[in-house]
């Protein structure tokens, strides 16, 4: 026999997880205790929602469920943020935290919360364990439904005495669940009316969003694309499924978007949604959008088909099976004057002008990507950083964009890069965060340096909350509250303090001979770029 602790450990090493990030207590001590004696490597991240965004980037890089672990109380309440992201992106993650006794359950003791109860609305599933012999079913259950389906979090709360009870283990090899048995091959019949609705179609577009990932069917999109001959789309969870220069991809679409994507999207007459939920951001008015045309919704989860926007074609399924299947049954159309059309608008976005002493983010963003490999992993954070990275990072073959869209957390892309880059180490990580969502995660430059994570950090200031600044200037009568951050460090200084190679730049003149230094080390380093105050994204 042996202890539950172990158990969990055994768990981990079963499904062939090899790094965990996380923050110990003494609710999950008898775990870090075992953990201790295995061969898995913990990262100590300096923020338990630090550690689930580290986990999301790791499990993003490998499309597998990734591990993050805190205690009870508030180590608990700390990773729901990161949750909650994970739950609202479709990112698969087992959380594993801490709980007091059982004995002590419901007693208001020290660190207690019920976290099971409060990450309800934003996991796939979670379990409180009280009886230890069911340790290894619920784990096996845990990493299956988190990477099935439409992926997500599930969460795993163990309380001490548990984890300290001893159990014969047998980790099961088979996961039957009754309730749970998520669709994976389409329906032939609605499939075969798609390829009928698109050989009818005289500007046929397809929407491609994050799911394309999740399903591994990136290589199935552009072949479906590249045979049918069919314009494409990308939500910003969808960047990088095609390069950025492809012949037919359009750009993001959405408020953020750029001005092609979203004029083939209003143009369009029959438009296919694949792997996306059609989010507010990116159809900013879903009942019109279907005005006039004919939508076609593919997913995973047949909860979001027909949600935000009627739906004339649905179709249940895997991304990667439907899309393989597509490409062999579709016919090749002429859609040569639509594309035409298209081209015609497809012209440089405006990269407005430089302000003496700061850099264009836009133009910066351009030499940027140029200076790194093709197969670059660029995280954006969230706010104006954000916006300028997405429309103006020119992604190549091979290359993969990260963000968080549909909880658009401040502060997830240095861990997400430092996951990111533990899962490709060969690879290039480059981080674009502003100054307000530095400083929510600049603590984890000592996990860089403790870890030896050769992550690049761009942080774009311009000493305010840009995005917030931004809307209170174009809908607030430039009403300008809560949104200076005066009393910054200097984080060139900072990141020196870390150990980190870092410097400034001001203007566009000097920026590509920084950028050259920042593209060659093969350490952490960090470029602060100053931005004029009321620069904007479009």
């Amino acid at each position: 026999m042996i202890s539950a602790a172990r158990a969990m450990v055994k768990c981990l090493e079963n499904e062939g997880i090899s790094v965990v990030f996380g923050y110990p207590g003494a609710a999950i001590c008898p775990f870090y205790d075992e953990l201790a004696r295995s061969k898995i490597k913990h990262v100590l991240v300096r923020h338990e929602a630090n550690g689930g965004h580290a986990a999301s980037g790791y499990a993003r890089m490998t499309n597998k469920p990734a591990v993050c672990i805190a205690t009870s109380g508030p180590g608990a309440t700390n990773l729901l943020t990161a949750i909650a992201t994970a739950y609202a992106d479709s990112v698969p993650l087992i959380c594993i935290t801490g709980q007091v006794s059982t004995d002590s359950i419901g007693c208001d003791v020290f660190q207690e919360v019920d976290i099971t109860g409060a990450a309800e609305p934003f996991v796939k599933h979670s379990y409180l364990i009280k009886d230890a012999a069911q340790l290894p079913r619920i784990f096996k259950e845990a990493f299956y439904i988190a990477g099935t389906g439409r992926k997500g979090p599930v969460l795993i709360d163990v309380p001490q005495d548990v984890q300290t009870a001893l159990i014969d283990f047998e980790y099961p090899e088979t996961v039957t669940m009754r309730t749970y048995k998520p669709t994976v091959k389409g329906n032939p019949m609605q499939i075969k009316k798609i390829c009928e609705a698109l050989e009818q179609s005289k500007k046929p577009l397809i929407c491609a969003g994050g799911g394309i990932f999740l399903a591994g069917a990136e290589d199935e999109l552009r072949a479906f694309v590249e045979k049918s001959g069919i314009p494409a789309v990308s939500t910003m969870m969808g960047l990088s499924l095609f390069p950025s220069k492809h012949p037919l991809y359009q750009g993001m679409l959405g408020m953020h978007g750029v001005r092609s994507a979203n004029y083939a999207v209003n143009s369009c007459d029959t438009l296919i949604i694949a792997g996306a939920r059609v989010g507010d951001r990116a159809v900013r008015s879903p009942i019109s959008l279907a005005d006039g045309k004919k939508i076609i919704h593919i997913d995973i989860d047949p909860a979001e088909i027909g949600k935000n926007i009627p739906v004339d074609i649905p179709l249940v399924g895997d991304c990667k099976a439907i899309l393989s299947e597509m490409t062999e049954k579709i016919s090749t159309v002429d859609y040569s004057g639509w594309i035409e059309e298209l081209s015609a608008v497809k012209n440089a976005e405006p990269e407005g002008e430089e302000t003496e002493g700061y850099i264009n983010p836009k133009m910066f963003m351009k030499k940027l990507s140029n200076a790194l490999p093709d197969n670059v992993v660029c995280v954006a954070d969230v706010g104006q950083n954000q916006i300028w990275a997405c429309n103006n990072f020119e992604i190549r073959s091979g290359g993969r964009f990260l963000t968080t869209g549909g909880m658009g957390t401040m502060g997830y892309s240095i861990p997400c890069g430092i996951g990111a880059k533990l899962a490709a180490p060969d690879r290039e990580v480059v981080v674009v965060c502003g100054d307000g969502s530095f400083q929510m995660e600049m603590m984890e430059l000592a996990t860089m340096m403790q870890e030896k994570i050769a992550v690049k950090i761009v942080i774009m200031r311009n000493k305010r909350l840009g995005m917030v600044r931004e809307l209170q200037t174009k809908m607030y009568n430039d009403v300008q509250i809560a949104v200076h951050l005066d009393g910054d460090p200097d984080f060139v200084a900072l990141a020196k303090a870390y150990g980190i190679e870092a410097e400034r730049v001001s203007t566009m003149a000097d920026a590509e001979e920084k950028i050259a230094r920042l593209a060659s080390s093969d350490k952490p380093y960090l470029l602060e770029c100053n931005v004029y105050k009321l620069e904007s994204t479009l």
